[in-house]
């Protein structure tokens, strides 16, 4: 008697070649995304390091002191403009991000995405540990951190158009919400991660909390140059449906098991002559002004700003803002901050299962953006009046700030990259990603900014920028979600992936 299969066995052999790629491509690029952000992180905590109350620290009897209250800060940042100084580090990073997002996204587009991301994450990695190592060296100039922030942010670049364009080849729009919802991940992964990893070292010697991610982030890159696979075609992989009659394109599952994904002898993808002419045919890169004209793209594009404005004031400025308001010390305000990150995981996931659902995208955005406005005052105003509204106030204000920046990042970027009126043009997507997170990145620019200038007024006005900003993301999507809301009264079809917006 022949005995049957192992159940484990049984599992693995009942998804096809297909599913086993797509499901490696994911997780690549999950975690190249989130070694990306992990090395990004360690800036914000450390910054509680780089200035803190050095009444409270034990001093050294061998230590000379002139100054009692800032002995023990890093010098430029024991002056009283400590957070100016921090916020030229973030702008400087970040300025060099946004400007680096709009060119890079056209790089990304001509060269290999294997050769790109390999050399952007080896790159990163190297002004990563170039920041910690001035710890080592006794580095004292701000010059120094601002110009190896600049480049840094500019290295950063790569990564976000290639990882979205890559994910874009291989996976169609059927489950796209709810799959990039939960790929997306990565940021908050990323983010604590490198907060975990950063205040491990940070009260002892801070510049390893950027040495470590810094090489973290360079192994990936080696990672990457060996094992990513740029597009199904390069291993006779079934190429994804991107666009074409609504039905499919609703119930097209991402992950095919076998019984959907069988190729014929020659193991070429099964794809109609006309499809395969119609690719061809417009494989040429897209250019700039045509990218601006996809529909949703300038509406999407200037709610990304205002989001973003609001999550990167987060990611840079929550550690300092716990450890100021609650009087933490460096490492459990950072390990305090993870939590916003970890609703912002749930949040990215709930946006893409609601917006899949729905098929708003534009509605679903709107609605998380409208109630994070309330509960970012609440936060404010009873945020720390105990340790469990703490963890509940920033689980939840990360879901709903985090939800709509995560979903506009990836699922809406992909369905406007593969635009049917792109007629099958793949090599569009990465220009229409970086134009899309590249006006985002002008507002992580200026949320980090202006709370470094707005801050030293009182914490509650910088969260009353925040609430505006907001406010004026939703208002850029009002022609979208009235447009949402016509096609479910019946008067348009409701079609998802932005046909007819």
């Amino acid at each position: 008697m022949k005995s049957p299969l192992a159940p484990g066995i049984r599992l693995i052999t009942s998804f096809s070649r297909d599913s086993w790629y797509r499901s490696f491509i994911l997780f690549l690029t999950f975690l190249f995304y989130t070694a990306y952000h992990l090395s990004r992180k360690p800036i914000s905590i450390v910054k509680s390091q780089l200035h803190r109350n050095c009444s409270t620290v034990i001093r050294p009897t061998d230590l000379n002191i002139t100054n009692n209250a800032t002995w023990c800060d890093w010098v430029p940042f024991d002056q009283d403009n400590y957070q100016t100084l921090f916020g030229v580090l973030d702008n400087s990073f970040l300025v060099a991000y946004a400007i680096g997002m709009f060119i890079s996204g056209i790089f990304g587009e001509r060269l290999p995405l294997r050769y790109y991301l390999s050399v952007g994450m080896l790159s990163s990695g190297l002004f990563t540990c170039l920041f910690g190592l001035g710890f080592y060296w006794n580095i004292h100039s701000l010059g120094y951190y601002a110009v190896i922030q600049v480049m840094n942010g500019l290295m950063q670049t790569t990564g976000w158009p290639a990882v979205v364009a890559c994910v874009g080849n291989w996976f169609g729009k059927g489950k796209r919400g709810f799959i990039m919802g939960v790929w997306n991940s990565h940021t908050s992964v990323g983010n604590i991660l490198g907060s975990l990893i950063a205040g491990a070292f940070v009260s002892t010697a801070w510049g390893m909390s950027f040495i470590v991610p810094g090489l973290i982030i360079a192994c990936t890159g080696v990672l990457c140059f060996f094992f990513l696979v740029e597009k199904p075609e390069d291993v006779n992989c079934t190429p994804p449906q991107h666009h074409g009659d609504q039905e499919s394109t609703e119930t097209e599952p991402l992950l095919q098991n076998s019984s959907h994904a069988d190729r014929n002898v020659n193991g070429a993808a099964i794809t109609t002559v006309e499809s395969v002419e119609a690719i061809e045919e417009h494989t040429e890169a897209i250019s700039f002004c045509g990218a601006l004209s996809i529909p949703g793209v300038v509406e999407f594009s200037l709610c990304l700003l205002f989001a973003k404005l609001v999550s990167y004031t987060f990611l840079y400025w929550l550690p300092l803002y716990i450890s100021n308001v609650a009087h933490f010390d460096a490492k459990e305000a950072g390990d305090m901050s993870t939590l916003f990150d970890v609703g912002g995981i749930v949040g990215g996931i709930m946006a893409g299962l609601v917006s899949d659902y729905t098929g708003g995208r534009a509605t679903t955005c709107c609605v998380m953006l409208l109630v994070a406005a309330p509960m970012l005052f609440l936060y404010n105003s009873i945020g720390q009046t105990s340790l469990g509204t703490t963890i509940g106030m920033l689980l939840l204000c990360g879901g709903l700030v985090n939800g709509p920046y995560a979903l506009i990042t990836t699922a809406v970027s992909a369905d406007l990259g593969t635009h049917e009126s792109l007629r099958g043009n793949s090599r569009a997507l990465s220009t229409v990603t970086a134009i899309i997170d590249g006006t985002g990145s002008i507002g992580a620019a200026l949320g980090p900014l202006l709370a470094g200038l707005i801050s030293p007024t009182g914490w509650n006005n910088v969260f009353y920028m925040l609430i505006s900003a907001d406010v004026l993301a939703c208002l850029f999507l009002a022609r979208l979600v009235y447009k949402e809301a016509q096609g479910w009264c019946g008067r348009t079809p409701r079609v998802r992936g932005f046909k007819e917006i």
